[in-house]
């Protein structure tokens, strides 16, 4: 397959989104951001910047004009956009697509059938199609949940208040990458497009459980007055069946409950059993360098 020169991101904003870009431009690629009309953001002189409609093909298709991959970073209100993403991709002869995965394995059925990943698998299935018909290829992109963001932001533990839940205990492991290694991966993938072409990449910078996180935080901030919390993830899953049935569901109750469940659930592939990292050129982090993203990673 032909190298990749050329590399559109969409949703290139944010802390994943700005690792992407910051990695692709100092990996030497020509980038162009797509952004929505009527927004203002700053970007490095050095890349191209393109306002698009997302719901308009035509607009998609100008933007995509001679360029060799898309790199979709939209959030899961926009997840759906990735569509007419698609249809232009094949239009104007993009030879990878990369959607937005970035998280848990999709690929694994349990987690498939949760309704909170329901847009990520209908893109697969799009992009596979059209792959099928097409010389589109892709990649999905699977890290599990961002280590360092993940602390920072709260998301897999409130380190500042002291609170962490433990979903069926907390003892289960979970693949977990750092934003920066991320970034690696995209380009790795983008180096290697014959090696990655139309399959899951998997990456992990370490597999790790609540409980050992939770050792490694304390001896940050101390262990006094911390409030653990044991949580059922099978009760989790229980709230996303009661959400379903009301008429307007609470979509955060129900994405946080499936995260949960992909995660630290059983038989749900939170741990990777086979990994891309070498060819990806990402080393696993030591104990000694998890305890050092870990310890950065607390909010001051």
């Amino acid at each position: 397959m032909a190298s990749i020169k050329k590399v559109v991101l969409a949703g290139a904003t944010g802390n994943l989104g700005g690792t992407m870009l910051d990695h692709l431009v100092n990996a030497g690629f020509e980038v162009t951001v797509l952004t929505r009309k009527g927004t203002s953001h700053t970007f490095p002189s050095n890349v191209t910047v393109k306002a698009v409609d997302y719901d308009s093909l035509d607009s998609l298709v100008d933007a995509l004009q001679g360029q060799d991959a898309v790199v979709s970073n939209l959030g899961h209100p926009a997840l759906t956009k990735q569509f007419l993403l698609i249809e232009a991709a094949v239009k104007t002869g993009v030879k990878r697509f990369i959607p937005s995965e970035f998280g848990s394995d999709t690929l694994n059925p349990k987690t498939a059938a949760l309704p909170g990943y329901k847009e990520k698998v209908d893109v697969q299935n799009a992009v596979k199609k059209a792959a099928a018909e097409s010389g589109l290829t892709y990649t999905f992109i699977l890290t599990g949940p961002f280590l360092d963001w993940g602390i920072s932001a709260g998301f897999l533990v409130d380190a500042k208040n002291r609170t962490i839940e433990l979903p069926d205990g907390g003892n289960r492991k979970t693949s977990t990458t750092t934003l920066a290694s991320v970034g690696k991966a995209l380009v790795g993938v983008l180096r290697h497009p014959e090696e990655t072409k139309n399959r899951a990449v998997y990456v992990q910078d370490t597999a790790i459980s609540l409980k050992e996180l939770l050792a490694h935080l304390k001896k940050v901030v101390g262990a006094d007055g911390w409030k653990e919390t044991i949580t059922s993830v099978a009760e989790g899953l229980k709230q996303t069946e009661e959400e379903l049935k009301k008429g307007k569901p609470n979509i955060g109750v129900i994405l946080i409950t499936n995260l949960r469940a992909a995660m630290w659930g059983e038989g749900y592939g939170g741990q990777f059993q086979k990994l891309d990292n070498d060819l990806l050129g990402i080393k696993q982090l030591s104990d000694a360098e998890v305890a050092d993203v870990v310890a950065k990673s607390v909010p001051k």
